[in-house]
């Protein structure tokens, strides 16, 4: 089993694109302080988020969540 976190996840998607946190929360219609909650862990995606980071960082859900490895 994967032992990755969400908010390690997205960090990681962020600085492989080479975004900025103000790009993604405008891509997916949240705001900026919403998102920097989601990579500093005080806070979970809600289902509608987290499809929208996954669609916005073309990989699956369980990818995103940490259960695997394959994009």
């Amino acid at each position: 089993m994967v032992n990755v976190e969400i908010k390690d996840r997205l960090r990681a998607l962020r600085k492989e694109r080479k975004e900025t946190q103000g790009q993604i929360a405008e891509a997916i219609c949240i705001t900026v302080r919403q998102y920097q909650r989601f990579e500093a862990g005080e806070q979970k995606p809600g289902f509608d988020n987290l499809c929208a980071l996954a669609d916005h960082f073309e990989v699956s859900l369980d990818y995103l969540a940490g259960r695997t490895d394959e994009r």
